[in-house]
């Protein structure tokens, strides 16, 4: 398909996003024509290990196509994006899962569903250009696709502050949360991929690695534990109005531009991963509880709305107060029974 090209070259699957002009972003017959090439290559002894890049130099990723959604939402149409998500996270754990090394280049921005294809597989390459986020909560969305794992496992209390603000990382802020392994300056990837199709072995990146350009977060990491460890939204928003920082200042500026019902519920998400039985399933299963209801009972569409089609950039959200009733995450985040998310094939 012309969104996407998908072939073997030498020892190596090749996985190419080729919409530059859309930032790469992700449709569903992309994502499940990734999930097909994927489920072909773990039983073909031909392919040694996975190659992930995409065209042009403004994004690997940028996304899920959000527009498909809002227009099947508006319509009174919530299967679409149930079957969407569901998909695409059976996708996220296919790949989180798989067998055999999965090599993702991520220039650009990586973001959402980008995170969710690029940032689970085994060797995550980012360069100068890379700026990684999961900006779900200024849409009325929650971080998923298997983001949640990722923010739960970050240092400290990375994983609230990354989820509620929806800062964008660098590649040495990426590395630092768990999104990424290894920098490389972008000149040097076209002659790593030749490698890695001729030789079907990993071992030339870590030799190629070199020590990022020093990041932000790494100076932040003292306020962000101290703000961000409460047990709710509202402990972390009283804890931000009780400091005269500028630490403080910034950070209620950013949250204020986002939903409090995605935010309210990305905190109770990230506390309930957290621990040792934290796998990528559970991280999934979770997600889908919040996006399977989202189009009829959260803010995305409203965020959708806001962002991209009348591009206001004045979302009016729910409990604009930023007052959120334990109550209501509870009811986002209840089991879905018997349209939970499943993994099975088919």
């Amino acid at each position: 398909m012309s969104d996407i090209n998908i072939r073997i070259t030498g020892k190596a699957g090749r996985i190419t996003l080729t919409r530059p002009k859309a930032l790469n972003a992700l449709n569903y017959d992309m994502c499940m024509t990734i999930d097909a090439a994927f489920t072909d290559w773990a039983s073909n002894d031909e392919v040694k290990l996975i190659v992930f890049d995409a065209k042009g130099d403004k994004a690997f990723c940028a996304g899920g196509d959000i527009a498909e959604l809002y227009d099947a939402g508006t319509k009174g149409d919530y299967a679409y994006g149930r079957k969407f998500w569901r998909d695409e996270y059976r996708l996220n754990a296919r790949i989180f899962e798989y067998s055999k090394p999965i090599v993702s280049f991520l220039q650009g921005f990586t973001m959402g569903g980008g995170v969710g294809i690029g940032c689970h597989g085994t060797h995550r390459i980012v360069g100068e250009t890379s700026q990684i986020s999961m900006p779900e909560v200024g849409i009325g969305l929650v971080p998923d696709v298997g983001g949640t794992l990722m923010l739960a496992l970050a240092t400290g209390r990375l994983g609230e502050y990354l989820g509620l603000t929806c800062t964008r990382l660098g590649a040495d802020d990426a590395i630092l949360a768990g999104f990424a392994d290894h920098f490389i300056p972008q000149d040097k990837w076209p002659a790593l991929i030749d490698a890695l199709e001729i030789s079907g072995e990993i071992g030339g990146l870590e030799d190629a690695a070199t020590q990022a350009p020093k990041g932000k977060l790494r100076d932040l990491q003292d306020d962000i534990n101290r703000h961000f460890g409460g047990e709710t939204l509202g402990d972390i928003l009283n804890s931000l109005r009780g400091e005269d920082s500028v630490f403080s200042a910034t950070t209620l500026k950013t949250m204020a531009r986002n939903s409090p019902l995605s935010m309210a519920c990305t905190v109770e998400m990230l506390h309930r991963l957290r621990g040792t039985s934290l796998t990528i399933r559970k991280a999934l299963e979770l997600e889908y509880r919040f996006t399977h209801r989202a189009m009829e009972h959260s803010d995305f569409l409203e965020g959708i709305r806001a962002a991209i089609i009348d591009k206001d950039r004045n979302p009016q959200w729910r409990h604009n107060d930023m007052n959120v009733p334990v109550s209501t995450v509870s009811q986002m985040l209840q089991p879905l029974r018997g349209e939970a998310l499943t993994f099975e094939e088919g």
